[in-house]
């Protein structure tokens, strides 16, 4: 067996270790990628024969076994299952950064697995999984034209590091992952607090220094260990057809792209002129069964007329200009009986957002290799085929959805209150009913509006917005809020969210590499630029957090109290809260704050009222007992002389036969019974902390009162 193990320092402090010839001997190739104690294996496999698929059917998937962390899973079931949102969004990162560097016209069925072995605890698997995906392809006879890899920026005290360890990231304002080749960036995803343009073309830049010390690392693994690669061609073109399409349909497209149009009558005059033409050339005999081959030639016609019109003419399908943004319009407060809503319309994409508070039973609990916590605030992104005119089957969140979301989702914490601010677990749910491009980003918008009309404290409003590019020979065009056409045809695709003052949430995909920083610097200037129009937009409709939230949400209250008197709350085997919680229609979470040697009690319930009751009776508990204030009881037991009635738990006090009516009470059975239920006014809490109840004190003094 021949085991081959190399290292480098790829950046201050950091080094990473590749192995190959140990494990997976069989796959086209494998790598075990290392840094610290975290090791992650790398597999690449691709068919030797081509698929009949119209596509490069390539798939990535990165697992995290708990068993490398010494873990067992939580809950029931103690083995692994379906992929969990951190394995998908890991998985996404790094197909992302592949999937553009495999020819054209490249069907072969592929399957990148990378497989967390072992875990630190401290480095994180998902940027190595990244530069070992690309390795194994590296090494492998498989067509790719690579080698790419994939780094983690954070930045501390003001300094930029590359993969910051899990402590060092707990300190960190920014958490950005890159990929890119040595040439230039292609990929790159995360979330920042607020930073400016400045500053993330600075932390790119960072990155790709070390991005391209670990492909030189790759080249040298290759020129070692590596596989030679496989021929490819793709299928020829036949000449002949492709005149021929040229010369009936070019024209006719090019009259399409150039008339200014929606995305409705932009897709129907296509498809007509696209039908014209394949029944034209299909009833020429040696041409009858190329259709398919005729749409494809047709797309290539589209792409090059729509990209001709941007660069050549500064002009969009649409009849925008480069730096135009859609028409907006917007709406709060729009369903009837949810705690927020909004619906966000920008052009032809259009979210319906709502918004669910709910209390502390409500938080999402949280168990992966790395991270085991109660999440309070999460975002949900749905994609229904309606939105896009199509019929489909509904089926639970996929890839696309759950990627979707969490870019939102991550634009928007950056300015949500803390759980400790505002006391609310926080759903809010994305419903696509209109799609032509960037919905994750209206998304963002919706999404802030909603939780403004929900009465939730958002520190500040956050707007999203779509930037494209078109490449040229000669020159690049940067297009502000791209459409569905102009991301599917251009050649990038960067999504920024933020506020006026800084970017919080950022997701681009390159499909060409070489893109310079100086263009990258102009596509953020014009993002800053349309973000802020976006949100003067979404001003116009809601400015700031309403004052109160919906009446339909649950009400809460907080309160402190000695952490000695914890136990007298909670009660024997939780017996007292238990009794709390059934007799006021409430929930009540008691936790104890030992650094400052309190108990924090939140009771939540679906009326203040009922709260209130609840925190009125914890008090009583605990000693503290208001004299004048009116308290509900039970009677506990009945004398000659008076009712004992319990009004707080393991409080009880004198009910005198003198203070029941107003009229005289010959038995005080014949008025009241044991398990009655009534209201009573403390008179006096006297020595030894006996009580003096009545209640005849809150009885009208006319009449009979029994």
């Amino acid at each position: 067996m021949k085991e081959d193990f190399k290292s480098v320092e790829f950046a201050p402090g950091k080094t990473l270790s590749m192995e190959t010839g140990r494990l997976a001997k069989q796959a086209d190739g494998a790598v075990v990628v290392r840094m610290g104690d975290t090791m992650v294996l790398c597999t690449a496999v691709s068919s030797k024969e081509p698929s009949d698929k119209p596509f490069f059917p390539l798939t990535v998937d990165l697992r995290e076994s708990f068993s490398a962390g010494g873990k067992f899973p939580g809950g029931f079931i103690k083995r692994e299952g379906r992929p969990n949102d951190k394995e998908i969004l890991s998985s996404r990162l790094i197909d992302r950064s592949l999937r553009p560097l495999f020819p054209d016209g490249y069907t072969h069925d592929t399957q990148i697995i990378c497989k967390v072995l072992s875990s630190d605890g401290e480095h994180n698997g998902d940027v190595l999984g990244g530069v070992g995906a690309s390795a194994a392809l590296h090494i492998s006879d498989v067509p790719f034209a690579g080698p790419i890899a994939e780094v983690r920026v954070g930045r501390i005290d003001g300094e930029f590091v590359i993969n910051p360890t899990m402590s060092e990231m707990k300190n960190s304002d920014v958490d950005m992952v890159i990929g890119g080749t040595a040439e230039s960036v292609i990929m790159m995803e995360g979330e920042m607090e607020e930073i400016s343009e400045a500053d993330m073309l600075e932390a790119i830049k960072t990155a790709h220094e070390s991005i391209k010390k670990l492909c030189a690392f790759q080249e040298e693994l290759r020129e070692e260990f590596g596989k030679e690669k496989r021929e490819f061609e793709p299928e020829p073109v036949d000449e002949d057809l492709k005149a021929k399409v040229h010369e009936i349909g070019e024209e006719k497209i090019r009259e399409v792209v150039t008339e200014g149009l929606g995305k409705e009558d932009y897709s129907t005059k296509l498809d007509e002129a696209k039908d014209a033409v394949v029944e034209e050339i299909t009833a020429i005999e040696e041409y009858e069964d190329e259709e398919g081959t005729i749409q494809d030639i047709l797309s290539k016609i589209e792409k090059k007329e729509l990209r001709t019109l941007i660069l050549e003419k500064k002009r969009r399908i649409d009849g925008r200009s480069p730096e135009d943004v859609r028409d907006i319009w917007s709406q709060v407060g729009y369903l009837a009986r949810t705690h927020g809503s909004a619906i966000f319309t920008r052009g032809e994409t259009q979210a319906l957002v709502s918004v669910t508070l709910g209390t502390q039973k409500d938080a999402q609990a949280i168990d992966t290799l790395l991270k085991e916590e109660d999440k309070k605030f999460f975002l949900h992104y749905n994609f229904p085929n309606f939105s896009v005119g199509e019929a489909g089957y509904m089926r639970g969140p996929g890839r696309r959805e759950i990627g979707h979301g969490h870019l939102a989702e991550s634009a928007i914490s950056q300015m949500m209150p803390t759980f400790d601010e505002f006391g609310y677990v926080i759903r809010v749910i994305s419903d696509i009913t209109e799609s032509n491009g960037s919905s994750s980003m209206a998304s963002v918008c919706g999404g802030s509006m909603a939780l403004m009309d929900a009465g939730v404290p958002l520190k500040k409003p956050v707007a999203g917005i779509a930037m494209g590019m078109i490449v040229g020979d000669d020159e690049e065009v940067v297009l502000s809020d791209i459409r569905g056409e102009e991301d599917f045809m251009g050649d990038m695709d960067f999504k920024t969210a933020g506020t006026r003052d800084g970017i919080t949430a950022c997701q681009m995909d390159m499909k060409v590499s070489g893109i310079s920083f100086e263009k990258l610097e102009e596509a953020l200037e014009q993002a800053r630029q349309g973000r802020n129009h976006i949100l003067d937009k979404m001003e116009e409709t809601i400015s700031e957090p309403r004052e109160r939230i919906s009446e339909h949400a649950p009400q809460f209250l907080n309160m402190e109290i000695d952490a000695d008197d914890i136990g007298s709350v909670i009660g024997p085997g939780g017996k007292v809260i238990q009794t709390l919680q059934k007799e006021t229609d409430t929930e009540i979470w008691v936790e104890e704050d030992e650094e400052r040697e309190v108990g924090k009690i939140t009771i939540t319930a679906d009326a203040l009222s009922k709260a209130e009751e609840a925190k009125k009776r914890i008090q009583g508990i605990i000693g503290h007992l208001e004299e004048g204030a009116t308290y509900h009881g039970t009677v506990k037991a009945i004398k000659e002389y008076g009712a004992f009635v319990e009004i707080v738990p393991g409080k009880d006090g004198l009910l005198h036969v003198s203070e029941i009516n107003h009229t005289h009470v010959d038995n005080v059975r014949d008025v009241l019974s044991v398990g009655d239920e009534l209201d009573v006014k403390l008179l006096k809490v006297e020595h030894g902390g006996k009580l003096r109840l009545s209640r005849k004190a809150l009885l009208p003094k006319d009449g009979d009162n029994n």
